[in-house]
């Protein structure tokens, strides 16, 4: 038999090996996702965290029921042990509705506005604040104007998202800027207060909130921030337009209290081979006190905490130490991401992987994944896997605001992509609530995220 010949049948031999191996993870995913598009418990889960449970802001008597909610939830998924990490968390409470309006000097016209309080702002006096309306769309745009011309007036961030860009995620990470470091350029000037126009790409009257923080190296007066809705944030540029010495009163009720403790919930299946490496799915557990958190994040939890029931209620025993996190205080504070990574640090825990879900409940569309040792270039060697589920495409990146943390450990990070389209039109409203989730996108995007970690777990890097 001759050289070349050898080599021709050894390749031959490797090529059937490969197409084997390939059917085998074939029929496994698809056995996977037979499981979630059938007997998966996620939306039945998000039904009860999202209507059963109030409104679960770190800090909140909600937040202490979801946590007590999720201990049982994982227990239930089939996790051989869970437990409770603590992290001491903000307690912000908004109080009262706001109450936001204009009174043209000419006509005596009232105009409400639909307005929320940011996330950690202060509020205003028991009287409100009363003052005319300076409308700004940068902060180049602001500090022009200085205090000459913002001292004593409320700024008003008309800073709409640039359609041009494909992923709306764009769109906000460009905005977001004027939301969380406004109130503090403007108090520099002299501002009494501040609205920004919401963080959304449809035109409709629910405003949205989100986290503010405010930078004392820019500024030591602490000021009232809102947020207007879309609808509302046009109809206060146009009257502008017609009356520039526009005044505006506001009045919200919230204040910072002293911080409670809290947890995230941490569920795991040990290893039968590499009990001590861990891959991880997480999703966060508080939400904003105004909507049912359903997208955000509710729908993240509950596909963290299906992976461990794909092993369980599948008989498939991982190779390495599966890990359901359900995070506490991602939206004003990020406590919980912390406590995750300062208890993987002081234990010297090894993870393989870590994965965050939480961009909505929608469809599946593909996967961020860092090059930390080699996870990119692997992960793309299963897209033939995951073509039929749907995954557009794997990209190298890898994030999430709470595994960010473990990024200095050199853990792989991988962020899950849903079709984040009609995410910004729920994103932190009353509007995010459990009848805007989908079933079936749920439980598609659940699978793709339970596939993803039942390869990492065969297969390894």
């Amino acid at each position: 038999m001759s050289h070349h010949y050898k080599i021709s049948i050894l390749f031959l031999l490797f090529l059937s090996f490969k197409s084997k191996c390939q059917n085998s993870d074939s029929i496994a995913l698809r056995k996977n996702f037979d499981y979630y598009l059938t007997k998966s418990n996620c939306y039945k889960n998000l039904e009860f965290l999202s209507t059963k449970i109030e409104s679960r802001l770190s800090g909140s008597p909600g937040a202490a029921k979801a946590v007590i909610w999720a201990k049982k939830a994982m227990y239930e998924a089939g996790a051989d042990t869970v437990y409770l990490q603590p992290c001491m968390v903000p307690h912000w409470v908004r109080g009262p509705k706001e109450s936001c309006y204009s009174i043209d000097t000419k006509t005596k016209q009232k105009v409400n506005y639909s307005v929320c309080a940011l996330g950690n702002s202060v509020g205003t006096s028991q009287n409100g604040v009363n003052g005319k309306v300076i409308s700004v769309n940068s902060f180049n745009q602001l500090d022009s104007l200085g205090e000459k011309n913002i001292k004593g007036k409320i700024v008003f961030f008309n800073v709409f998202f640039d359609h041009k860009h494909l992923s709306t995620g764009s769109c906000y990470g460009e905005t977001v800027t004027y939301r969380y470091s406004g109130p503090s350029k403007a108090a520099k000037y002299g501002a009494i207060a501040t609205i920004v126009r919401s963080m959304s790409s449809i035109n409709n009257d629910f405003p949205h909130t989100g986290v503010m923080g405010y930078d004392t190296t820019v500024s030591l007066k602490k000021i009232p921030a809102c947020a207007i809705s879309y609808s509302g944030a046009d109809q206060l540029a146009n009257k502008l337009k017609n009356n520039p010495s526009l005044s505006l009163y506001l009045k919200t009720s919230c204040e910072m209290l002293k911080k409670e403790l809290s947890y995230n919930v941490v569920g795991e299946i040990k290893g039968s081979e590499k009990p001590n490496e861990i891959i991880m799915a997480g999703g966060h557990l508080d939400a904003w006190d105004n909507g049912q958190g359903a997208h955000d994040d509710g729908a993240g939890v509950v596909q963290a905490i299906e992976v461990l029931a794909l092993y369980k209620k599948q008989n498939i025993k991982p190779k390495h130490t599966i890990r359901a996190v359900a995070f506490m205080n991602e939206e004003n504070g990020g406590a919980g991401g912390k406590a995750y990574f300062e208890d993987t640090k002081k234990n010297n825990l090894k993870h393989i992987a870590a994965l965050e879900s939480d961009a909505g409940g929608f469809s599946p569309r593909g996967i961020s994944i860092d090059t930390t040792l080699g996870a990119f270039k692997k992960v793309l060697t299963w897209k033939s896997l995951l073509d039929p589920y749907f995954v557009q495409y794997i990209k190298p990146g890898g994030h999430g605001a709470d595994i960010s943390y473990l990024k200095e450990l050199d853990v792989p990070l991988i962020g899950f992509e849903p079709d984040g389209q009609k995410y910004f039109d729920y994103h932190h409203t009353s509007d995010d609530t459990f009848d805007k989730i989908n079933k079936r996108e749920l439980e598609l995007s659940a699978g793709v995220i339970g596939s993803l970690i039942y390869l990492i777990d065969m297969k390894g890097w």
